[in-house]
């Protein structure tokens, strides 16, 4: 099977770390390929810089398509432009976070985000509203790190350490998401500290493990997302795309 990782960004060190990470989660007979945007952010921060993205991220899910791939991952917890690529194309497109935090509730009462940045709290409030879930997120943190220095894994691994025990003794959380892709490869130590605190019940979704999984297993049942909920687009003169 073939899968394309869509980067909603630029290209910036980060971004094949974290492509490293989603081949490593892959089975050895999934192939992965990466691409990256010509045009957009370096980073996605906010909901400006998705909308920066939107309309590069839905032409390499078309390309992606276009060159054969069996299901695509955009590889960023905003899920940018999930909706309008799954309207575009008939093969599965994966969000992160629109998977993870579905997971969460699978394996969870309520679960806790841990992202980047105090700016991407409204983006996570909005996606619970919009997947039904608010009842279920006990509360999103921040570990004040930006996207582009996330490759400081002390530094990041001790902030994640720090703000999800803060999640499990003073939110409630019964699950920990990772909230940014970036923060790929870090689960595994980030359970490791929470153990040395005494939390060995709480399990850690890496979003980056997860998405390649679920994109694996919809390409083996053969499902993909339905046309009557993402209808394809009337065609139409668009200028500029």
């Amino acid at each position: 099977m073939r899968i394309r990782v869509v980067a909603p960004v630029i290209a910036t060190p980060l971004v094949p770390l974290v492509f490293d990470e989603y081949r490593a989660a892959a089975r050895a007979d999934t192939d992965m390929s990466l691409a990256t945007l010509d045009k957009g952010p370096a980073s996605i921060e906010s909901r400006y810089d998705e909308a920066l993205a939107v309309p590069d991220v839905v032409a390499k899910v078309v390309a992606a398509e276009q060159d054969g791939m069996d299901a695509a991952i955009i590889d960023c917890m905003g899920d940018p432009g999930l909706e309008a690529a799954r309207e575009r194309v008939s093969i599965p497109v994966i969000g992160p976070a629109e998977t993870s935090m579905h997971v969460a509730c699978m394996l969870g009462h309520r679960f806790s985000v841990v992202t980047v940045l105090d700016t991407l709290i409204p983006a996570f409030d909005n996606h619970a509203i919009r997947m039904g879930l608010t009842a279920r997120m006990a509360s999103v943190r921040t570990v004040g790190i930006p996207v582009l220095e996330l490759h400081d894994h002390s530094r990041l691994l001790e902030a994640v350490i720090d703000e999800s025990l803060r999640a499990v003794e003073d939110d409630g959380a019964h699950v920990i998401v990772l909230g940014c892709t970036g923060m790929a490869g870090v689960a595994q130590a980030l359970l490791g500290g929470l153990k040395q605190h005494l939390v060995t019940d709480v399990p850690v979704i890496d979003p980056t493990v997860l998405a390649v999984m679920m994109a694996e297993a919809l390409v083996d049942l053969q499902l993909t997302h339905s046309k009557r909920t993402y209808p394809a687009p009337p065609d139409k003169n668009i200028v500029g795309y």
